[in-house]
């Protein structure tokens, strides 16, 4: 059975979504941003499941009290994650601003000409990696997802940049698995958001704030099998137009055994749950998964 995120439906429509992007490239982002106040309050009225969801997160977090303008804050930091897309996604990400900590590792596997995975989650902003990446050395990023989700969204944002589209790999077309080990063999950088199990991936179960959660180990697998190095990686955002991202090694790579597969899996997801969880409690606000994350 596939998961609940699987299953959530698009509030948004075409002229919505046209809308929006028009006032941001020709109106700019403080006017762009002026919309996000009525999307917040529209999702927080007319989406109960992931008022619920916000909630019961929130509620896990310490310090944290699900009050009502609590989850508005949460809701609003999605939707200015999604605008900012927009100008990451054509070139103008000098309207924000970013740093970035611990890229040492990852600059080194791109001179060697080494590919390798990126673990993220949807915690913060995928996009605001790939743009500054592609601008500060030239990466060589792929990027695993599934189209069919999010579907109007993402045929929108693509539109913005064709070249990014491109370099996405459909998690739906049967070739992915080969395309992924093709694009590390090519020296590419493959970012995947492993948090989500989409009910065929075997999964295991690691505490996360305070139960234990699901974890896919596709992501991982695809690690064990191929030999590649895996970095972490968070693009947090911390209002306004501030980013930062972080960097983390994961693993420095080698083929595991098809006999320890087992125990390597178990031991680097609960590696992966642990930073993640470090990440999530400094900035709440920046977790993504508006469902059940633990059922």
């Amino acid at each position: 059975m596939a998961q609940e995120w699987l299953q959530h439906q698009e509030r948004s429509t075409p002229l919505a979504l046209h809308t929006i992007r028009w006032i941001a490239l020709h109106l700019g982002r403080p006017s762009a941003r002026g919309l996000l106040y009525p999307i917040t309050a529209y999702f927080l009225l007319f989406a109960p499941a992931s008022r619920r969801a916000s909630r019961a997160f929130l509620r896990r977090v310490p310090g944290r009290r699900p009050v009502l303008w609590q989850v508005a804050r949460h809701m609003h930091c999605f939707a200015s994650v999604i605008l900012d897309r927009v100008f990451l996604l054509t070139g103008r990400e000098q309207v924000l601003d970013v740093t970035v900590h611990h890229c040492a590792q990852l600059d080194a596997m791109v001179a060697r000409g080494q590919g390798g995975l990126l673990l993220g989650a949807h915690f913060g902003s995928f996009e605001v990696l790939r743009a500054l990446a592609v601008n500060r050395v030239r990466y060589d990023i792929r990027v695993v997802m599934r189209r069919r989700h999010n579907a109007l969204l993402t045929r929108v944002l693509d539109e913005l940049n064709p070249d990014v589209a491109r370099a996405v790999i459909d998690l739906d077309d049967p070739r992915a698995s080969l395309m992924i080990s093709e694009a590390i063999n090519e020296g590419a950088l493959v970012g995947i958001l492993a948090d989500r199990s989409a009910g065929s991936d075997d999964a295991v179960r690691h505490p996360f704030l305070g139960e234990p959660a699901p974890f896919p180990t596709g992501p991982l697998r695809l690690a064990a099998v191929t030999g590649a190095p895996v970095v972490q990686f968070f693009g947090v955002y911390h209002g306004g137009n501030r980013y930062a991202i972080h960097f983390e090694p994961l693993y420095e790579g080698g083929h595991v055994p098809r006999d320890e597969r087992g125990p390597w899996l178990e031991a680097m997801t609960g590696r992966y749950a642990e930073r993640l969880e470090a990440h999530v409690r400094t900035a709440p606000e920046n977790w993504f998964n508006f469902y059940d994350f633990w059922r």
